[in-house]
């Protein structure tokens, strides 16, 4: 069997439980953070299950590295996935396929182009969004000198950041968290720029095709 061929078919059959296990990491991760003065046993809890859903997200890697036939080409040609898997906590963003598997699985027509992408760019963001107000928040709520003292502010600030305005208010004041920065203003000049792309290109169309239109009786 071609391992092209093999490693569709493994990712069709693991596509669900990964996104039930980057859930899993994901809520975890965030009661451990908002939830840093629950009495034991949840901070144990939730790491195990942080833990074990990284498991899974490792063992799903090895399998695919496997089975593409790449050798270490796999690490180069998959860089992103390298990234999230050294960086789980970007690993909730495969929800955004959730979607996507559903459809094809009930046979339901799916949402234009334009539509699928500003709404897979709009669960992206909010993830994403999500994801980074409690890492800054996790880094910073402790920090000597922080801004960022409550979850709110670090929503804040995060929201900022991505819509790249950056009112200065509230800021990171610690090494991982303006690494964190530098990260969600990236991704938020991509997210944008895809959902600006994709309006404008759909407006275009629009237009073109009413300028197309003959009058009546024309």
């Amino acid at each position: 069997m071609d391992d092209d061929t093999r490693t569709t078919r493994w990712e069709r059959r693991t596509e669900l439980p990964l996104v039930v296990a980057s859930v899993l990491f994901f809520t975890a991760y965030a009661i451990r953070v908002l939830g840093h003065a629950l009495p034991e046993p949840w901070p144990e809890a939730c790491a195990a299950a942080m833990l074990a859903a990284w498991a899974v997200f490792a063992a799903d890697y090895a399998v695919r590295w496997r089975l593409s036939g790449q050798g270490p080409g796999f690490v180069r040609r998959h860089w992103l996935d390298t990234v999230v898997l050294v960086l789980p906590l970007l690993r909730p963003l495969r929800v955004v396929k959730a979607y996507e598997t559903v459809q094809r699985r009930r046979g339901r027509p799916r949402l234009a182009l334009h539509a699928r992408v500003i709404t897979y760019a709009g669960l992206a963001v909010s993830l994403l969004g999500f994801a980074g107000a409690l890492a800054v928040y996790q880094q910073e709520r402790t920090a000597p000198d922080a801004t960022i003292h409550t979850f709110g502010d670090a929503v804040w600030w995060t929201c900022a950041t991505l819509a790249t305005v950056g009112y200065g208010d509230v800021a990171p004041v610690t090494p991982v968290g303006r690494l964190i920065a530098v990260g969600l203003m990236a991704c938020g000049l991509a997210l944008l720029g895809a959902v600006t792309g994709s309006f404008s290109s759909w407006l275009l169309q629009v237009f073109a095709g009413e300028g197309n239109e003959k009058p009546p009786g024309g």
